[in-house]
C-alpha cells in the first residue's frame, strides 16, 4: 500500500451564504492520478484552490506527507496547479518559461539548463526551447504548462481541466500523454473535468461531486458499473433509473413490480423486504427489447420468454434515431417515464407507437439510493 501524500479533514467553504465545500474528508495516496468530477458549481475548483493554498478554508485541516500546511502560504507548499488557459508568460520562452520557477528557488543555472531539456524530452518538444508562447499551438502551450508545474518536482500536481480549451482529437491524444507523464515521474495528480469518458480513461479513483459534497469515491469500474446513488448513476455513463417494488426475493435475485409488467434485480447483499420500494440503475445497452414489433403487448410478451427474457414490462416506443454509432430507441412506461434502450446497428423493424416488452438479465442493473437533498 502506498503512502498518503495528502489529507483533507473536515474541509468547509461558505461564498455569501452558499456553502461551497461541507466538511469533506480525503485522502490522496502517492503516486495516485484523482479525479474531481462533477458538473458546474459543485465544488471542485474550491476544493483545488483550497489544496493549493490560493483560497483559505472555513474550517479543516490540510496535509501534505503529514505536515499540517493549513495555514501555509501557496508559495511554500509542495503543490503546483495547471489552468485551462496556460497562463504563460508570453514575453519568455519555452525554455524561459519551464525554468521560471528554478530561477526563483535560485537553483545552480547548469542544473536549471539540464532539467527544462529533460522536461523538454518528456513532453516532446526538444527543439522548441527558444519559441515563444505566440508560435506555438494551443497543444503545445498546454505541454509547456504542465512542463513548468512538473519541473519543480511537486509532491501534488493539481490540474483544473488542462484540456478542456482543446479541440476533441487533440484532447483524446493529450490524454494520453498526460497520463504517461503522470505514470513515469510517479507525481500525484488531482484533475479536475466534467468530462466523464476522460475521467473514466485516465483516473486510478474518481470523485464525484454534488453540492459541495462527495457522492462516490472509487476505481471508474466501481463508479461506472457499480454507482451508489441515482445521482452518479446518471451523471458516469447513460443510466435509466426505474423505480419498483420487490414482489419475491429467491436467494439474492429480486422480482421487482414496475409500471406495465416486472423486471428483476440482484439484491447484491442488502437488507430488503418484500413490499419495499427502489430505484434500479441500467446502462441502455443492457435493455432487452424485440426486433419487431406486436400487435398487443400480449404477444410481445410471449416473444420476450420465447428470447429467454421471463421479468419484461410493457413499454410504447416513442422514438429511434443513430448516434455515435449506436442505434437508440426511446420508448414511454404506463407512468410516463422515459427509458431509452441501445444496440450496435442501423435499424430495428420498430415504428413510432408500437407496443413492446422489454427488460433486462438480473445482474444488469443495479440499486441505486436516492441522492442526499440539502439540508
Amino acid at each position: 500500500m502506498r503512502d498518503t501524500v495528502l489529507r483533507l479533514e473536515k474541509i468547509s467553504k461558505t461564498f455569501n451564504h452558499v456553502e461551497a465545500l461541507k466538511s469533506i474528508d480525503l485522502e490522496v495516496e502517492e503516486g495516485e492520478f484523482l479525479t474531481l468530477l462533477g458538473p458546474s458549481g459543485c465544488g471542485k475548483t474550491t476544493m483545488l484552490r483550497i489544496i493549493a493554498g490560493m483560497d483559505q478554508a472555513d474550517s479543516g485541516e490540510i496535509f501534505i506527507s503529514d505536515e499540517n500546511v493549513t495555514n501555509v502560504p501557496a508559495n511554500k507548499r509542495s503543490v503546483n496547479m495547471v489552468f485551462q488557459n496556460y497562463a504563460l508568460f508570453p514575453h519568455m520562452t519555452v525554455a524561459q518559461n519551464i525554468a521560471y520557477g528554478l530561477k526563483i528557488k535560485k537553483m545552480p543555472k547548469s542544473d536549471i539548463k539540464r532539467k527544462v531539456q529533460e522536461m523538454l524530452s518528456l513532453i516532446q518538444l526538444d527543439e522548441y526551447g527558444k519559441r515563444m508562447p505566440s508560435e506555438l499551438s494551443g497543444g503545445q502551450k498546454q505541454r509547456v504548462a504542465i512542463a513548468r508545474a512538473l519541473v519543480n518536482n511537486p509532491k501534488v500536481l493539481l490540474l483544473d481541466e488542462p484540456l478542456g480549451a482543446l479541440d476533441l482529437q487533440l484532447r483524446r491524444q493529450m490524454q494520453i500523454e498526460l497520463k504517461a507523464m503522470q505514470k513515469e515521474m510517479g507525481i500525484t495528480f488531482i484533475y479536475i473535468t466534467h468530462d466523464q469518458e476522460e475521467a473514466i480513461n485516465m483516473s486510478d479513483r474518481i470523485v464525484v461531486m454534488k453540492n459541495g459534497k462527495f457522492s462516490q469515491i472509487g476505481t471508474p469500474e466501481e463508479i461506472y458499473s457499480n454507482p451508489k446513488t441515482d445521482f452518479v448513476a446518471r451523471f458516469v455513463g447513460e443510466s435509466n433509473i426505474v423505480s419498483g417494488e420487490i414482489m419475491e426475493m429467491n436467494d439474492d435475485v429480486l422480482k421487482i413490480s414496475v409500471e406495465g409488467g416486472t423486471t428483476s434485480v440482484l439484491g447484491a447483499g442488502r437488507q430488503l423486504k418484500v413490499g419495499e420500494k427502489i430505484k434500479m440503475a441500467v446502462k441502455p445497452n443492457d435493455i432487452y427489447f424485440p426486433e419487431t414489433s406486436h400487435d398487443t403487448c400480449m404477444a410481445a410478451a410471449k416473444q420476450a420468454i420465447a428470447d429467454n427474457m421471463q421479468e419484461t414490462f410493457c413499454v410504447e416506443v416513442t422514438d429511434k434515431h443513430f448516434k455515435a454509432g449506436m442505434l437508440r430507441i426511446e420508448m414511454k412506461m404506463d407512468n410516463g417515464k422515459i427509458i431509452v434502450a441501445s444496440r450496435h446497428g442501423l435499424d430495428a423493424n420498430l415504428k413510432l407507437g408500437d407496443r413492446i416488452h422489454i427488460g433486462w438479465q438480473p445482474d444488469k442493473a443495479v440499486i441505486v439510493d436516492k441522492e442526499e437533498e440539502d439540508d
